[in-house]
């Protein structure tokens, strides 16, 4: 039964970052074994009608689309190593965004008859690939070179069940705040179809507030905090191949827009 429920989970558990903005943590509790490869397609949608100046929302509003390719290999059962390039456009800002890179290793594994337990370690990269511009509500990105550090415990059930939870620390160079994340999220992987539930957070130490003086204003000492709620729900069309749907919100915030965002993809398994 593991390896069914396996099969399926190592397949799609790896998307959850594959499109921009839905931040449900840049690692999942699965993992490719070694020399399979995944590739994901997607899609999104933000519209957000308010935005938080501060902690203080007001009537700023921004449609942002994005395009993501996300890629995932196991270089062994152990060690993956993952990838993703997002494009977006926000009221004709358009342009790719930040690459991101990870490597996770599995570093404890207890399993039981009907349960398991296991332990993930994280570290990641992420750095602008364009000089995208600075200075306005519509921007892409604060241009952020980020390490990033995770850890995640994931305990699953048999019969598919799961919940994990992660966080770590995101040392951010230049003038962008250093930020705390923490993602809590349980759901159901089986051999057809996969749908998970998360809640996520992050904390920005310091930096400045939207409209603060003096002007003009430096966009990259921007904190940006926020909680956020979301859903993922996968179908398999294939043994290889199938369709995601997604959505999320964001609850509250600091410097960050408040609304749904809607995603759609297509993954596909090397």
């Amino acid at each position: 039964m593991w390896k069914h429920v396996l099969k399926i989970s190592c397949f799609i558990g790896i998307f959850s970052n594959s499109f921009y903005g839905i931040a449900q943590g840049p690692i999942s509790g699965f993992y490719n074994k070694k020399g399979e490869a995944t590739v994901v397609a997607g899609l999104g949608f933000e519209d957000s009608k308010n935005y938080y100046i501060g902690t203080e929302k007001s009537d700023l509003s921004r449609s942002l689309y994005s395009f993501t390719l996300f890629g995932i290999y196991g270089i062994n059962d152990k060690l993956n190593i993952q990838a993703s390039l997002p494009y977006l456009s926000s009221n004709k800002q358009n342009g790719f965004q930040d690459a991101q890179f990870f490597l996770k290793y599995k570093a404890l594994k207890k399993e039981w008859k009907t349960d398991k337990l296991e332990l993930s370690f994280a570290a990641g990269f992420s750095f602008n690939i364009t000089d995208y511009n600075l200075g306005g509500l519509n921007d892409l990105g604060q241009q952020a070179k980020v390490l990033d550090t995770r850890a995640l415990l994931h305990y699953q059930k048999q019969s598919g069940w799961f919940v994990n939870v992660q966080s770590g620390f995101s040392f951010k160079f230049e003038n962008v705040p250093n930020s705390f994340p923490m993602t809590l999220k349980f759901g159901k992987a089986s051999a057809k179809n996969y749908v998970d539930f998360w809640y996520d957070f992050q904390y920005a130490f310091g930096g400045i507030d939207y409209l603060e003086t003096p002007t003009p204003q430096d966009f990259q000492r921007f904190g940006t905090s926020y909680h956020k709620i979301g859903g993922t729900y996968h179908f398999s069309l294939s043994k290889k191949s199938g369709i995601y749907i997604a959505s999320s919100y964001v609850i509250s915030g600091r410097n960050v827009f408040q609304g749904f965002a809607y995603y759609i993809g297509w993954t596909y398994k090397i």
